[in-house]
């Protein structure tokens, strides 16, 4: 297995960031085989979706709407209702893998791997890239 990992500047405002080209660069040299993209954060997920057509948009205000930033929360350490980001990950999952065919990420042509970051207290994220040859 050969692993890396990169540093992502999410600044501070929730954010959908697309991964999918530091994946394409880490599985290039590459043959067949599985990539995993991980983000050990109790805060963020990772998660394949469409972006640039407004799916990433509606991704951050479907979770708004699911788990909004109000004072309900029992965790309570950070900016007002901090709390719903450590439960973010419950519904977006901190890793996902994806198939390597021939050195390319077998994604379907409007797919993108993201990281989703609601938590606007950590402007800096670790993902590691983890391929697994075939």
């Amino acid at each position: 297995m050969r692993t890396d990992t990169i540093e992502i500047r999410t600044g501070d405002r929730a954010v959908v960031h697309d991964l999918t080209r530091d994946c394409e660069r880490f599985v290039a040299s590459e043959r067949d085989g599985l990539l995993n993209v991980y983000v050990p954060h109790a805060t963020a997920g990772v998660t394949i979706i469409e972006t640039g057509a407004g799916s990433d948009d509606d991704l951050l205000t479907a979770l708004d709407d699911l788990l909004p930033r109000d004072d309900r929360w029992r965790h309570q350490h950070g900016t007002p209702g901090h709390g719903r980001d450590h439960v973010v990950p419950a519904f977006m999952a901190p890793s996902v893998t994806v198939p390597v065919l021939g050195g390319s990420l077998a994604l379907g042509t409007w797919q993108s791997v993201v990281l989703v970051d609601t938590n606007v207290d950590n402007p800096v994220r670790e993902v590691r890239l983890s391929f697994l040859a075939g």
